[in-house]
């Protein structure tokens, strides 16, 4: 198969993992516990973090050194901190973020441009990764942490009034967004080949601040650390066998 076009496969079945994860909630008519969600949101976090150590930055070194991984890490955090600063979104627990002025953006497109935010490096994770031996690991991670995810997004619209239909929908549109990072991913490095270790970095660094900068601290602000805390190292565990196994 075409390295590019199996970026884009891959991505989209990884995309699809956060509607899965979403379905089971279709017949709620209220949300989920806090404890729920943050446990939901700390195994995601743990997942991505073991992706992001084993099948990003340790390829990305082993493809181009040490030199180009700090570049690519160091600009994929900054890349997702300007995004973060600039683009006004809301979040599941912390509420807003960004520019002031926001008034004239409906609350349910911040929280899609949040979204927007965390999925677009792990499309591109999976995008690129298409072009290692990492591909299958890298996009069953991005896919096993998209369940919960979709769970917890979907669980949150519903408690906060929306339909279930509707909810579902923005779920699956959240997923799709990494479609996008697949494709410009894949795109990006079937023409210029010698950006994989930078771009493999790049998508290390950007899940990175995500995941210290707004998934940790949401699940460690509601009282629930402890539980959160053993639920990351758990899904840290999951990653790594996975890895272990199909690596």
């Amino acid at each position: 198969m075409n390295l590019a076009l199996k970026g884009i496969l891959y991505s989209l079945v990884a995309g699809l993992a956060t509607t899965l994860g979403a379905l089971p909630f279709m017949a709620m008519k209220k949300g989920i516990s806090r404890r729920t969600l943050d446990i939901l949101l700390g195994f995601a976090a743990g997942v991505m973090l073991a992706a992001t150590a084993f099948s990003l930055v340790v390829p990305s070194i082993e493809l181009g050194g040490p030199l180009r991984f700090v570049i690519g890490f160091t600009l994929g955090a900054i890349f997702v901190d300007i995004m973060d600063k600039l683009a006004p979104h809301e979040h599941l627990i912390k509420g807003y973020e960004g520019p002031l002025e926001h008034s004239k953006v409906s609350k349910i497109w911040l929280f899609v441009i949040a979204i927007t935010l965390h999925n677009f490096p792990e499309g591109m994770a999976v995008g690129v990764g298409a072009f290692t031996t990492e591909a299958l690991v890298i996009a069953m991670a991005i896919g096993v942490q998209n369940i919960p995810e979709g769970a917890a997004v979907m669980a949150s619209l519903v408690g906060a009034g929306y339909k279930p239909t509707r909810a579902l929908r923005i779920s699956f549109l959240t997923g799709m967004v990494e479609v996008v990072g697949g494709l410009l991913g894949a795109i990006l490095i079937s023409v210029v080949r010698p950006l994989l270790p930078y771009a493999m970095a790049f998508a290390g660094g950007a899940m990175l601040f995500v995941i210290s900068d707004e998934v940790v601290p949401e699940t460690h602000s509601g009282g629930f650390e402890r539980a959160s805390t053993y639920s990351l190292i758990f899904g840290f565990i999951v990653m790594a066998l996975l890895d272990n196994i199909l690596g």
